[in-house]
């Protein structure tokens, strides 16, 4: 497990993806390897990143060291009636077509055991709410990294409001341009500054 961890923190994706299949062969259960391997080194991955140690690229491929783990054991997961820690619906909002922070979130959430519904880019408020009704999710997320855009977000919670389903999800945001005090402006329950705290809100909220 140990070299396992390692693989994927140095973003090493066919090797990440030959060793699990090993541990496998070895009789590993896939609920262990993603436990005691896969979340482990995500969080390792996001401490490094939070602490300064560790940039966007770095993430990046070691979060595509992780997918590749991933995939192997999903369907073995599925197989075995293990259920996700919680569902989130993630998108960047309308009018915005950046998806490099989106996608870190989703690498991240992914990497702690969550179902990710993701809705892409340009994503308007009503797809957001067709996505609550249609999924349950614990939280959603809302991405943008253009000042233009950020308004979106609010169209999209009040929007959240309007259905009449705001206490039944909560909402994450995040981005270049935000800060918590249009977070707190807006109403959403969490502005996360990266990824990392990101994931720690929903595992919070999914765990509480």
């Amino acid at each position: 497990m140990e070299l396992l961890k390692e693989l994927v923190k140095t973003g090493k994706a066919k090797e990440t993806a030959e060793r699990v299949t090993d541990l496998l062969e070895k009789g590993e259960s896939p609920e262990a390897i993603m436990q005691n391997a896969l979340i482990p080194a995500m969080d390792i991955v996001g401490d490094l990143f939070q602490q300064g140690e560790y940039y966007v690229p770095e993430m990046l491929v070691a979060a595509r060291a992780m997918q590749h783990g991933l995939e192997i054991i999903k369907p073995k997961l599925i197989d075995s009636g293990i259920e996700p820690i919680g569902k989130v619906v993630v998108g960047t909002v309308k009018g915005d077509l950046h998806d490099i922070g989106k996608n870190l979130v989703v690498m991240a959430l992914e990497g702690a055991g969550f179902e990710i519904i993701d809705l892409g880019t340009d994503v308007a408020p009503e797809q957001f709410v067709e996505a609550i009704k249609k999924y349950n999710p614990d939280v959603v997320a809302l991405s943008a990294l253009l000042t233009t855009t950020m308004l979106a977000m609010k169209d999209t919670l009040e929007a959240i409001k309007e259905a009449g389903l705001r206490d039944k999800v909560k909402v994450m945001i995040g981005g270049a341009p935000i800060q918590q005090a249009f977070a707190d402006e807006i109403g959403a329950d969490f502005y996360g500054p990266d990824s990392t705290a990101g994931r720690n809100f929903a595992r919070e909220t999914a765990t509480a």
